[in-house]
């Protein structure tokens, strides 16, 4: 939606009364500028002025430089949360861990009616048919098949490592980025897909080990390193080392320690690691050898 442009007339003066029983006054005359003739570059950036609608004027002649700014707010007005509420139109958010990103519909499983009522046996097997045909159409061909099952296997592995939806989010968008550069092919879909999902938890500082993701995957450990180190080198992913003091709360909590190990377990790896001791050393053996 364009806001409409209110045209400002400055060029037109405005008439005075000189007293009280109103005396003629005479118009001033302005010389008329074409605005065509205007360059936004000469003119000095101190006479335009940027109105709250986005509008670029010049103040001395009152010409509209810009305008036709997109508004992407609605067309509506509302002055309360429940007005609001009952204007809105918008569905649920798009999102990268859904291949269509969100924008089918959806034939809930439940066969009730709006009201919650038991439908007929009739309409049961109708809407049988139509959540069968809805799942077909919802992929078009091979490719988004292969994304639809990719997504599902980052989702299932995501909900057993209890990890939560800002790492899902941008394992969904590594993996779409791989399947767009073509790193794919010849390397299997789960294999790629747990790599993301690893990179992923490392690049939101929620990091689990490669033991702990195999262990959710279907595929092994050495292979979910190997393709983790060729989409990350491909893909520019910048990947930092991994901090041990990351890993000491969720052992410490396993282990049911109290926070005075926690503590001291984080001033261990802290003072060892400005000696130089944490490289070529794994962090999660690290963390658990502070802990010990």
């Amino acid at each position: 939606m364009t806001r409409p442009t209110r045209q400002r007339d400055h060029d037109r003066q405005r008439v005075r009364d000189e007293d009280v029983e109103g005396s003629e006054t005479d118009e001033v005359d302005v010389e008329e500028v074409d605005p065509a003739e205007l360059d936004p570059e000469d003119l000095d950036p101190a006479e335009l002025t940027r109105t709250a609608d986005g509008e670029l004027i010049h103040e001395e002649t009152g010409i509209i430089i810009e305008e036709e700014q997109i508004d992407p707010g609605p067309e509506w007005r509302a002055f309360n949360h429940s007005e609001r509420q009952s204007k809105s139109r918008v569905g649920a958010p798009t999102t990268k861990t859904m291949h269509d990103k969100g924008l089918t519909t959806t034939i809930d499983w439940k066969d009730k009616d709006a009201y919650g009522r038991s439908i007929s046996s009739k309409k049961r097997s109708q809407m049988h048919r139509l959540r069968k045909w809805q799942e077909r159409i919802r992929t078009k061909d091979a490719g988004e098949r292969n994304l639809q099952f990719a997504l599902s296997e980052i989702d299932r592995m995501a909900s057993a490592l209890g990890v939560p939806r800002s790492v899902r989010e941008v394992a969904s968008v590594i993996y779409r980025r791989a399947l767009n550069e073509d790193l794919i092919r010849g390397r299997s879909i789960e294999g790629v897909s747990t790599a993301a999902l690893y990179a992923a938890c490392r690049k939101e500082g929620i990091p689990r080990s490669l033991e702990e993701i195999s262990d959710v995957s279907r595929v092994d450990r050495k292979e979910i390193g190997r393709t983790y180190r060729y989409i990350s080198q491909e893909l520019g992913l910048e990947m930092r080392p991994v901090d041990p003091q990351k890993y000491v709360p969720r052992f410490s909590s396993e282990l049911g320690l109290s926070e005075e190990v926690q503590s001291k377990a984080n001033e261990i790896i802290e003072t060892t690691a400005e000696q130089g001791l944490l490289s070529g050393k794994s962090p999660t053996g690290y963390a658990a050898a502070a802990i010990y």
